[in-house]
């Protein structure tokens, strides 16, 4: 299983959701099942670390998606 995070840049806020994914799926196939999703409902759930939030798609200015190791890499020390 891979985890993923996914970040919802919303005109007023930032939402992030962690979904878990078989090995074989890479961040690209988690990207399209989202857009699939938001493009089929005005709204929906979002599972975050803060509890479930509804998300009006019209809100969204940015979706990004990371794989949960990849976050590791992208640190740097100063």
């Amino acid at each position: 299983m891979k985890e993923f995070i996914v970040c919802y840049t919303l005109e007023d806020d930032i939402k992030r959701e962690r979904i878990m994914k078989d090995a074989d799926i890479n961040k690209e196939q988690v990207m399209q099942e989202i857009v699939e999703k938001i493009e089929q409902r005005k709204y929906f759930l979002v599972k975050g670390d803060h509890g479930d939030y509804w998300i009006d798609r019209s809100s969204i200015r940015y979706i990004g998606v990371h794989e949960k190791d990849d976050l590791k890499i992208n640190h740097i020390k100063l």
